[in-house]
């Protein structure tokens, strides 16, 4: 059975259009502070020791100083607070945001393609989406383990604890997935909030030690940085850019909470904390150039504060692991309903809430995945080195496909649209060629990490077209099956007959195997395809289309928003009943296709990508279980293609 198919036409978003009803105000922007700025929320731990610390760090001297914390907070002021809550937020499908999302709202690649061909602006999308998952395994392994690693500032002893503890963390963090995000969602927020009011606290109580370094908000440092250091002082963005990690959260999160308490809980509490925080450490380092090894501790008095502080880290932690992780089940349900990713099993842990996903197989593979990285790199400040190449990718390719929307879907000139890409562009190239010179300290494992899924999204894209042209190929016409139809029949049953077809037109072939084989139909016969529209949600009263082919042969088209779960049984009957057919549950039988892939030089697809294809093909999820059939009535016929 082919999967289901997108839509070709795109969603006409506006710039002005908002998020979609979420309920009260002052719950959303506690969520919002909880699961959107975990990411970024916990960038203090490890960001100035990359800069000054690290493997590609400058001296920590005072000029210097003065000149990272500069880039550092007008890298989140631009970043973030310019291009993502400024712009990036508006281009929102339907309330929703995300690279996946904003794919979705191009016309030109909502339209058909040719088999075996992805768009460009599809291709990028791919290659950003895929770089995100090299960040959702790095996350969880460096934010954890960089909270951990303050009981080592408190006392030597504990040092050999650091690393089995932030696997037993971890472990337990990847375990609990199974039961949603619901139960310990309410928990992230208010300690977020705390964790935020720490982090203003602390920066305050150190910059009044050393006021100086509020001259680190003039720009002018980080311009004269960059002509006192040169290379190197390049080379210090791949260190900058981890402050800004948690832009491309912020924006995939939009659906969950809405543009204007995430702005809210951004500008109230979020960017002041922040700001005060790096300035705080800025302030301690001018005061001791040693603590930049450790500059969120440093701030810190010594004493059981400190064990406080690493208890409520470890927790922030905890949660920017979770955002990350949640991030990673969306984004993958999301491009399997698009038709970018094989089907894997997807459970909703939540009868409330459409976004909370668990996908077992991916769950176990970024346990697995994060653990491992821990065991080797074994320091938090080797794992930065190989942090921000993914995320920088993404940032880029997410600059590209926005200025596509405001040309092709916004009508914007080509002056205007192109002055904001330039402008983003100087911050996310500088970033991603900074980054990309860490490639051998480590940048190597997200690469190869978004190398693994493109070329899994790519060959299941292309493999699945030339599937889905080769069906249509040995699809019958309507009109000469009706009417050879009661000719080649023997008798009709009673109950209804649901043939799955990923075409809307033509008979499906499995519906012309059936006849000829069995030479028997139910008295009803229904065609059912099942669309994914370019929008997160399809409201039950535009669920299904009908089409009589014949007066006793219909087609249904059942469409689903992307970030839906196909529910084909319930769809039908309600279907049914419209045409007055009132049939139990147990009376319907469904017909599908299994298609059994042959690899020879005769078909169009050959080499890794054919591969590639056909092992996927043989591990996805089975039709049945995808649209939730009922196993027992379900008949599968099975055919040989080359493709």
């Amino acid at each position: 059975m082919s999967d289901p198919k997108p839509n070709s036409t795109a969603p006409t978003s506006t710039p002005s259009s908002g998020a979609h009803g979420h309920g009260p105000a002052a719950a959303l922007v506690l969520g919002a502070v909880g699961v959107v700025y975990g990411d970024i929320g916990t960038s203090p731990l490890y960001t100035l020791t990359e800069c000054l610390h690290g493997h590609h760090a400058v001296e920590p001297i005072p000029k210097n100083v003065y000149g990272i914390i500069s880039l550092i907070v007008w890298s989140i002021t631009m970043v973030v607070t310019f291009k993502y809550l400024r712009h990036l937020m508006k281009a929102d499908n339907h309330g929703e945001g995300g690279i996946m999302a904003l794919l979705a709202l191009v016309p030109s690649e909502s339209r058909p393609k040719p088999a075996g061909r992805v768009g460009g602006i599809a291709l990028l999308v791919i290659i950003g989406a895929a770089l995100l998952y090299g960040d959702g395994i790095i996350t969880p392994a460096i934010s954890v383990l960089s909270a951990t690693e303050g009981l080592s500032v408190a006392t030597s002893a504990l040092e050999p604890y650091v690393v089995p503890l932030t696997v037993v963390i971890l472990a337990g963090l990847f375990a609990i997935q199974k039961k949603g995000t619901g139960g310990i969602g309410k928990a992230f927020g208010p300690i977020m909030v705390v964790w935020f009011g720490v982090l203003a606290v602390l920066g305050v109580i150190n910059i009044t030690k050393n006021p100086h370094i509020l001259y680190a908000l003039s720009p002018h440092h980080a311009v004269t940085f960059f002509a006192r250091n040169g290379w190197q002082g390049f080379r210090v963005l791949g260190g900058v850019v981890l402050a800004v990690t948690g832009g491309e959260a912020l924006y995939a999160d939009m659906g969950h909470f809405g543009r204007k308490p995430i702005r809210t809980a951004w500008f109230v509490l979020v960017f002041p904390a922040l700001c005060l925080c790096y300035l705080g450490q800025g302030a301690t380092a001018l005061t001791d150039p040693q603590s930049v090894a450790r500059p969120f501790y440093a701030m810190m008095p010594p004493g059981p504060w400190l064990y406080g502080a690493v208890a409520l880290a470890s927790a922030a932690t905890v949660i920017a692991s979770q955002a990350l992780i949640s991030g990673a089940f969306s984004l993958t349900q999301q491009a399997i309903r698009l038709g970018y990713f094989p089907r894997i099993l997807v459970t909703h842990t939540s009868s409330g809430e459409e976004g909370q996903v668990y996908l077992p197989m991916l769950n176990r593979l970024l346990a697995v995945s994060c653990i491992t990285i821990v065991l080797v790199f074994k320091k938090s400040s080797d794992l930065a080195a190989a942090y921000g190449l993914a995320v920088s990718g993404t940032m880029a390719i997410t600059s590209i496909v926005f200025y596509v929307v405001t040309r092709e879907n916004w009508g914007w000139s080509r002056l205007k649209a192109g002055a904001l890409l330039v402008l983003f562009l100087s911050f996310d190239i500088p970033f991603l060629v900074a980054n990309a010179l860490k490639f051998f300290d480590g940048g190597y494992l997200p690469f190869f990490v978004g190398v693994v899924f493109a070329l899994v999204m790519v060959s299941w894209r292309i493999g699945r077209s030339y599937l889905a042209a080769k069906m249509k190929s040995l699809s019958a016409p309507i009109a000469a099956f009706t009417e050879e139809l009661p000719s080649m029949l023997l008798a009709r049953v009673p109950g209804v007959g649901v043939v799955l077809a990923s075409q809307q037109a033509g008979i499906p072939p499995v519906l012309t195997t059936l006849v000829k084989r069995f030479k028997v139909l139910h008295e009803h016969l229904v065609l059912a395809t099942i669309v994914t529209e370019h929008v997160p949600e399809i409201s039950d009263r535009e669920r299904h289309q009908v089409e009589r082919l014949s007066p006793d042969l219909l087609r249904v088209v059942l469409r689903y928003g992307y970030m839906q779960r196909p529910d084909v049984p319930a769809a039908l009957v309600v279907a049914l009943k419209d045409l007055d057919i009132h049939v139990p549950h147990q009376d319907i039988t469904y017909f599908l296709g299994r298609e059994t892939l042959l690899a020879s030089p005769a078909g169009h697809m050959s080499g890794v990508v054919e591969a590639l294809f056909l092992l996927l093909s043989r591990n996805v999820r089975s039709a049945t279980d995808y649209f939730a059939l009922p196993p027992d009535q379900v008949v599968e016929l099975g055919i040989q293609l080359d493709l």
